[in-house]
């Protein structure tokens, strides 16, 4: 029996994975959460084979909890389910040392079956999302100049990125200009969408 950890903050779509999982003969549920700040509690009280994390959860996305899980309790396998497949995310994951990256699009037999082979030592990853990863190569921008671009992606104004990084505006408008000339954008938004699209944000 193979042992499984849901964590996925959709209440509808983690009451169904739990029920598609647990009908599967050799797979069982037995923990399931909403939060990625719950999934180490929940392993520290129960022996989990394979945690399956959604890639976009509050409380620590799914790359950043797997990597706590591959040093906090390394025994156990880490599948990351996501509807996004950014290139980025896929470095990501494979970085952290992530055992499994399933699109939540896929059948549910791909899923099952990605699960079982994690378990036994092997690693899954979708042609696609291996290939997209490979071709789009690495982001061109600094950390601190995604982590301003992604404030704007997420709506903020300047005086709010500003505030939230404890710069200047200036410093930051400085920051979106560069990143304007380094991806040869036309807009902030254009920068945006090429950001996002290479899968950099």
């Amino acid at each position: 029996m193979i042992r499984l950890l849901v964590a996925e903050d959709m209440h509808i779509v983690r009451s169904a994975l739990v029920a598609l999982l647990d009908s599967e003969d050799d797979l069982e549920v037995v923990a399931s959460v909403a939060r990625g700040d719950q999934v180490l509690d929940a392993l520290a009280s129960t022996a989990v084979d394979v945690a399956v994390l959604d890639l976009e959860m509050p409380g620590g996305d799914g790359v950043s909890v797997a990597t706590r899980i591959r040093r906090e309790v390394p025994g156990t396998k880490v599948v990351i389910l996501t509807a996004l497949g950014r290139p980025a995310a896929v470095r990501g994951a494979l970085a952290a040392g992530v055992d499994g990256f399933v699109l939540k699009n896929a059948p549910v037999e791909e899923l099952v079956d990605g699960i079982r082979r994690v378990a036994a030592g092997g690693r899954v990853l979708h042609p696609e999302l291996a290939a997209a990863a490979v071709q789009r190569g690495d982001s061109p921008l600094t950390p601190r100049e995604s982590e301003v671009l992604g404030l704007v992606a997420e709506g903020c104004t300047v005086r709010e990125a500003a505030h939230r990084l404890s710069l200047s505006e200036g410093t930051v408008r400085n920051y979106l200009s560069v990143v304007a000339d380094k991806l040869h954008a036309r807009s902030r938004t254009d920068a945006v969408n090429i950001a996002q699209g290479n899968g950099w944000i």
